[in-house]
C-alpha cells in the first residue's frame, strides 16, 4: 500500500489501545491535531473509517477493529526484529521496557535499575510498574520486554523464570505486640486490610487465610502497601505484608511485625517474557541482577535500628 509507514501503524496503535486522541498523542509524544491528521491520513489510504469520533472516547469501526488486530501483528514482528539484531551483539543495550508489579517496584527496582545501567552503559530501562494482567497484555502485544511479577502466570505464549521465594508476615498494631500470634483460621475473624482488586497479592493473602469472602466490615481496600500499613498503625485492622517491604513501610508507623506460623505464606517471584523473543540470554543476565539486588536487601537485618517495628518469629 503506497504511503503507509510505521508511523501510521504506531499512532493507530496506540489510538486503538487507548480510545482517546488526547491520551494517544500523549503517548506518541506528538500533539493531538497531529496525531488527528495521521490517522486521517492512514483511513484515506485505506479507503475506509477506522475511528467513530464523537464525545470525549473514541470507538474503532468494524474495519478499525480487524485493522487494530492485523496492526498489532505487525509490531510485534517488527519489534522481534529489533530485537534478534540486538541478540547478535550479545550485549544488553538499546531500550529495555520491563515491568514490575507494584509491590516489588518501589523495593527492588531502584537497585536493579541503577545496576543495570551501571554494568550496561548502552542500556536505556524504561521500567513500568503495573497490575500484573496489565503487564501480561503489555507482554503478549509486545510493548513490554520481559516483566517482573509472582509466579505462575501460566500463558503458554510466556516463559517463566523463578527469581526468588518471598515470605509474607503480619503487621498489627504496635499495642498488639505482646499478643499471640493468629493462625491463618483467627485471622478470618480479624478485620484484614488488603489491597483492592487487581493485585496479586491480594489474592495470595485471601488464599492463606482461606478467605472466598467476607462482609465488608472485615475486608478493606486500600490502594497500596504504605496505605494498609499506616491503616494498620491507627488500630484500624492488621495486614499481612512481604518481607522485602517490611524495611522500608514500617519505619514511620506505629506497628509491629510478626513472623506467621508453619507453614508460613510465601509467594515465588520470576521474570516472564516471550518465548519468541530472541534476546533470553540477556533475560538471563537481568535475572541475576535481580537476585543479587534480593540478596543485598535480605542482608539487612530484621529488627529495624531506632524504629517501631520489630520482625519476630
Amino acid at each position: 500500500m503506497i504511503g503507509l509507514s510505521m508511523k501510521h501503524l504506531r499512532y493507530f496503535e496506540a489510538l486503538a489501545r487507548l480510545g482517546h486522541f488526547g491520551r494517544a498523542a500523549e503517548a506518541c509524544a506528538i500533539s493531538q491535531p497531529a496525531l488527528s491528521v495521521q490517522i486521517r491520513e492512514l483511513e484515506e489510504l485505506i479507503g475506509a473509517p477506522l475511528v467513530e469520533r464523537g464525545g470525549r472516547q473514541i470507538r474503532l469501526t468494524s474495519m478499525g477493529e480487524e485493522f487494530a488486530e492485523r496492526v498489532r501483528a505487525i509490531l510485534r514482528s517488527v519489534d522481534e526484529l529489533a530485537e534478534l539484531a540486538r541478540a547478535a551483539h550479545d550485549s544488553l543495550a538499546g531500550r529495555l521496557r520491563i515491568g514490575v508489579i507494584p509491590t516489588i517496584a518501589p523495593y527492588l527496582l531502584p537497585d536493579v535499575i541503577k545496576t543495570l545501567t551501571r554494568r550496561y552503559p548502552g542500556l536505556e530501562p524504561r521500567p513500568r510498574e503495573a497490575v500484573t494482567q496489565r503487564l501480561i497484555k503489555d507482554l503478549q502485544e509486545a510493548r513490554l520486554d520481559a516483566a517482573i511479577v509472582a509466579l505462575p502466570v501460566s500463558e503458554a505464549t510466556l516463559e517463566e523464570v523463578a527469581l526468588f521465594s518471598e515470605e509474607f508476615v503480619l503487621v498489627r498494631p504496635l499495642e498488639d505486640a505482646g499478643k499471640p500470634v493468629p493462625s491463618s483460621e483467627m485471622l478470618q475473624e480479624m478485620r484484614l486490610l488488603l489491597l483492592e482488586e487487581g493485585h496479586c497479592f491480594r489474592e495470595q493473602a485471601l488464599s492463606f487465610c482461606n478467605i472466598a469472602g467476607a462482609p465488608p466490615r472485615e475486608l478493606m481496600e486500600g490502594s497500596s502497601l504504605t496505605t494498609l500499613v499506616q491503616m494498620v498503625g491507627a488500630g484500624i485492622g492488621v495486614t499481612l505484608l512481604p518481607k522485602m517491604a517490611v524495611p522500608t513501610e514500617t519505619r514511620s508507623a506505629d506497628v509491629s511485625v510478626f513472623r506467621l506460623a508453619e507453614p508460613r505464606p510465601f509467594r515465588t517471584i520470576g521474570m516472564v517474557w516471550r518465548k519468541t523473543n530472541p534476546l533470553a540470554s540477556q533475560f538471563g543476565q537481568i535475572a541475576e541482577i535481580v537476585r543479587e539486588a534480593v540478596l543485598r536487601r535480605n542482608g539487612e537485618p530484621d529488627d529495624l535500628v531506632g524504629g517501631v517495628a520489630k520482625l519476630r518469629s
